[in-house]
C-alpha cells in the first residue's frame, strides 16, 4: 500500500497484512453455497484431506437462525487494552479499528474477528455499516452487542454470546488481514469462510477446490444412498458410503484487485 491507500488511519500500515484479499474462484463458492448440508459435508471432506478447521455451534452460536454464509475471510485481531476503562474514558480515544476491515470489504465478504472473551468487538453501528457494504456475515471469536441491530440487519453473524460491555474503551485493534486464530483454528486472509446452525468451517483457500470436489462426491454418495432408503430397499441390502478419492492439488492463487 502506498501513503495511506485505502486504508483510513486507524491503525499504522504496518499493521495490515494486505489490502486486497487473494482471488478465489467464484465457482468454488457457489458450488459450497449449493451443498444441501453445508458445514457437515464440508467438514467431512476436510477430514478426509486431512484438514482441520471446523467449529462447532456450541462454540460460536448464530444470532440469526437458519442463516447459511459462504465468503472469503478479511481478519481483524482485538487485545485487552493496557490502561484501564476509566483512564481511557478520561483520555476519550477508542482504539478499535475494525471499521478499517470493513472499509476493506467487499459484498459477499466475511469479516472474522479474533477478540476477547465477555467484551464486545461488535456493536449497532459497525453492524450497520457492515450490511451497508453488503458483508456475508461477520463471525466473532468473542462477544457482540446490539443484537436488536444485527436482526434488524438481517446480518448473519456468529459469537461465544453477549454482552452490554463495549470494547471501546477495552480492547485495541492490532492487525488487519492477517493470520488469526479462531477457536483454536488458524484463520488467514482470503480463507474460505462456511457457516450455518450447525457451526462453521475454516478451509484454507489454496484447498477450496479439493474441499468443493470431494464435498460434491460426498453429496452424491449420500444422495444415491438416501434413494435406496425412500425406495425401501432392506436395511442388510443399503449400499455402503464409497470411498472418496483426494483430487490433484488446486493450482495457485491470484490476487484479488483492491
Amino acid at each position: 500500500m502506498s501513503d495511506q491507500g485505502p486504508t483510513l488511519g486507524k491503525i499504522p500500515l504496518s499493521a495490515f497484512g494486505c489490502s486486497a484479499l487473494p482471488d478465489c474462484d467464484n465457482d468454488i463458492v457457489e458450488g459450497l453455497r449449493s451443498l444441501p448440508d453445508l458445514t457437515g459435508m464440508i467438514s467431512d471432506a476436510m477430514d478426509l484431506l486431512g484438514l482441520e478447521g471446523a467449529v462447532s455451534s456450541a462454540e460460536l452460536r448464530p444470532v440469526l437462525s437458519g442463516a447459511r454464509v459462504v465468503g472469503p475471510a478479511i481478519t481483524v485481531k482485538n487485545v485487552r487494552r493496557s490502561d484501564s476503562v476509566a483512564q481511557a474514558v478520561a483520555g476519550g480515544r477508542s482504539m478499535l479499528a475494525d471499521i478499517e476491515a470493513h472499509n476493506l470489504a467487499r459484498p459477499g465478504d466475511v469479516v472474522v474477528v479474533q477478540a476477547v472473551e465477555g467484551i464486545s468487538s461488535l456493536g449497532g453501528i459497525a453492524t450497520s455499516i457492515a450490511a451497508r457494504q453488503g458483508e456475508a456475515g461477520i463471525v466473532v471469536d468473542g462477544y457482540v452487542r446490539d443484537t436488536g441491530a444485527i436482526i434488524d440487519n438481517a446480518l448473519p453473524v456468529w459469537a461465544r454470546g453477549t454482552t452490554p460491555l463495549t470494547g471501546k474503551w477495552r480492547l485495541e485493534t492490532v492487525s488487519i488481514n492477517t493470520e488469526i486464530e479462531i477457536c483454536g483454528r488458524r484463520v488467514a486472509p482470503g480463507d474460505i469462510v462456511a457457516a450455518d446452525d450447525t457451526g462453521l468451517c475454516f478451509i484454507p483457500l489454496a484447498a477450496a477446490g479439493q474441499v468443493l470436489a470431494v464435498a460434491k462426491a460426498i453429496e452424491a454418495d449420500e444422495a444415491h444412498r438416501l434413494k435406496a432408503i425412500y425406495d425401501g430397499v432392506p436395511i442388510k441390502d443399503l449400499p455402503k458410503a464409497n470411498h472418496i478419492h483426494k483430487p490433484a492439488a488446486p493450482a495457485a492463487t491470484q490476487q484479488r484487485a483492491p
